[in-house]
C-alpha cells in the first residue's frame, strides 16, 4: 500500500506500531496494545532499536501511524496537535463529542492539553467550561 509519496509532509504522533490483532487494535485503541511502539525509549516491533523521539535519526514507522500536514498548516502550529491535541481529541471521539455540537466539555485547567482542548472542543461546537484554580485566565466574551 502507498498511503505517502516522497516528499509528503507527514507527522507522526507518540505511536508508531502495535500488533494490529489483539482486541485494543481491533477496537482502533491502540494505545492499550500490549505490543504497541512508541516514538520514544521504545523498542521497535524486531526486538532491537530504540526510538529516540524527536533526537532519532531515522524512524521507521507504520503507515498506520502517519499523518498528512495540509499545506497551509504551518508546522509549528501542526506539532502540537501531534501530541496534546491527540491526547484530548482522542477520547473526545471516543466518547461520541465530535458528533453533535452543543454538548459540554468541561477542561480541568488551561495549561498545554487544556488549551488544546479548549480549541478543538470549540472548533467542534462544543460549550466549553475551564476549570481553574485561578481567576487571571479568565477572560469575558
Amino acid at each position: 500500500m502507498t498511503k505517502f509519496k516522497e516528499r509528503d509532509r507527514v507527522g507522526v504522533g507518540v505511536i508508531i506500531g502495535s500488533c494490529q490483532s489483539c482486541e485494543s487494535c481491533n477496537q482502533d485503541l491502540e494505545n492499550y496494545c500490549p505490543k504497541v511502539v512508541f516514538t520514544y525509549n521504545s523498542r521497535s516491533s524486531d526486538g532491537t532499536s530504540r526510538n529516540q523521539g524527536g533526537y532519532s535519526d531515522v524512524i521507521v514507522v507504520d503507515h498506520r501511524f502517519v499523518l498528512s500536514i495540509p499545506d497551509g498548516l504551518p508546522s509549528d502550529s501542526g506539532a502540537p496537535l501531534l501530541c496534546a491535541g491527540i491526547t484530548v481529541y482522542s477520547p473526545m471521539k471516543y466518547y461520541g463529542m465530535t458528533k453533535e455540537s452543543g454538548k459540554r466539555l468541561g477542561v480541568n485547567g488551561l495549561g498545554g492539553l487544556g488549551h488544546i482542548a479548549v480549541k478543538i472542543g470549540k472548533a467542534f461546537g462544543l460549550r466549553v467550561t475551564v476549570i481553574s484554580r485561578s481567576s487571571e485566565k479568565e477572560r469575558s466574551n
